[in-house]
């Protein structure tokens, strides 16, 4: 029974792996992706670890304020890799295909390490990648918490990828330049020596036993195509007539130059997809790109104030506090508890700084602020300018309703308590009646409708 059930399965992925045999699909293919597709999982974990830091720093952490364009950079550079990694992975994946098609499916412990390394990985990316992707259009469709899932997914995906690498090393090692990994003709040159699982090319792969065609499933679907009897039992038909006559074609004079035109091709159709993403997407983040932003969820420019929107004064539910004519600003800090309204604030005078809004969901745009120094107005309880601070908003709910700004921050002369964007004052959108804006911060730490200050350090 078990012989059976082995020819039977082994029969069926032995056509299938043999169907998919392609130029396109070798091993040294499969390097150049998986290097791509490993700077890109580097880069995303990089920047990403920044941004949660940011959001949650250690103690002891202290972050640089200038330039101030540097969180614009980093959290564009995550989106923008996070989406050229979907065409990579597929690309990948279609040229790995062959080798996870093999039976049996393991071989031994160190095999099943292997495999089982891969089914996490490609599993965790496709799960990151997606959700990462509907993150930046701030949709939702699942029960776990976005950020916490991204964060530890992040750890499980640079895991189980160095244990691939550590696996792979030497098919990576052996076929890391193409001058190794094609001969003077262009074709592939397999190496059995390094254990590589892909399909060699050409004279090298092994025949198909000829019973297979006739009476195997995928050699049915294979006949149904070419239009030929797809009966069991009725041996080896021939194509129809239409096939016949496409199939006495004249050989390719140079095979090595089709294989070589098709690797290319292949090659720069991912490339065009790589680029065509991050073309139609990067003018979210990138200013150079801006004409091109077809696909980003935000347009640079479009908004109240001329600034794009992302957490509503109504999901906030601020549109009543936010404009009640007696909002004071409390401050507090040393002993010493102040408020003032918003005439007051204007009062002291207001000093203008030229900062982005960057968001984690990778948008940003440069924006010109009018408002109070934060060191200046703490400087009004007594504090020092490098004073660790909370400060509260007038929302009801949300995770940064509360926020904490270190001494970098605070010192730092660029970072206010504005009244006004663009020009013009506030909207109830961008903050009124008074916001936090500051160098090198993620959005969701400018504070925005604050309704108190307070010196906790």
């Amino acid at each position: 029974m078990r012989r059976r059930v082995d020819a039977g399965l082994g029969g069926v992925l032995g056509e299938a792996r043999h169907s998919l045999r392609s130029s396109n699909r070798n091993a040294r293919s499969a390097v150049v992706f998986g290097r791509l597709l490993g700077l890109a999982f580097v880069i995303c974990f990089a920047t990403g670890l920044y941004s949660h830091f940011l959001q949650d720093p250690l103690p002891w952490m202290r972050f640089p304020t200038h330039p101030a364009q540097l969180y614009q950079f980093t959290q564009g550079l995550h989106i923008t890799a996070g989406i050229a990694i979907i065409p990579l992975l597929f690309a990948k994946l279609n040229t790995v295909m062959p080798s996870l098609l093999k039976y049996p499916p393991v071989t031994g412990v160190l095999h099943l390490l292997e495999r089982a390394s891969i089914a996490v990985f490609v599993s965790g990316a496709l799960v990151q990648v997606f959700t990462g992707l509907v993150n930046t259009y701030q949709w939702y469709p699942w029960p776990f918490p976005f950020r916490q899932t991204h964060y530890a997914l992040s750890f499980v995906l640079i895991g189980s990828l160095a244990i691939h690498i550590g696996v792979k090393l030497r098919i990576i090692v052996r076929y890391w330049r193409a001058r190794d990994s094609y001969d003077s003709e262009g074709r592939f040159v397999p190496d059995a020596t390094v254990g590589s699982e892909l399909l060699p090319d050409g004279e090298a792969v092994a025949p198909l036993p000829q019973h297979l065609p006739g009476r195997r499933f995928v050699g049915r679907i294979e006949r149904w195509i070419d239009g030929a009897d797809t009966r069991a039992g009725a041996g080896v038909p021939g194509p129809s007539p239409e096939k016949q006559a496409a199939s006495v074609a004249p050989a390719p004079r140079d095979p090595a130059a089709r294989e070589r035109l098709a690797r290319r091709g292949f090659f720069a159709s991912v490339g065009t997809a790589v680029a065509g993403v991050i073309v139609l997407t990067g003018g979210q983040s990138f200013g150079l790109l801006r004409p091109f932003n077809v696909f980003a969820p935000r347009l640079r420019g479009l908004g109240p104030n001329s600034l794009p929107v992302n957490r509503s004064a109504k999901a906030a539910g601020v549109l009543e506090t936010a404009v009640d004519p007696d909002w004071g600003l409390t401050l507090a800090g040393k002993g010493i508890r102040k408020s003032f309204s918003r005439a007051d604030l204007r009062a002291m005078g207001l000093v203008q700084v030229d900062l982005p809004i960057s968001c984690v969901e990778g948008w940003s745009q440069m924006a010109t602020w009018r408002g109070i120094r934060m060191r200046d107005l703490v400087a009004l309880v007594g504090a020092p300018p490098d004073s660790k601070l909370k400060v509260t908003s007038l929302e009801k709910h949300g995770g940064y309703r509360i926020m904490e700004m270190g001494p970098e921050y605070t010192q730092d002369p660029t970072t206010l308590v504005a009244l006004e964007l663009n020009g013009a004052d506030l909207d109830i959108e961008h903050g009124f009646p008074a916001r936090v804006i500051a160098p090198g911060r993620p959005g969701v730490l400018q504070t925005k409708w604050i309704s108190s200050i307070e010196v906790i350090a």
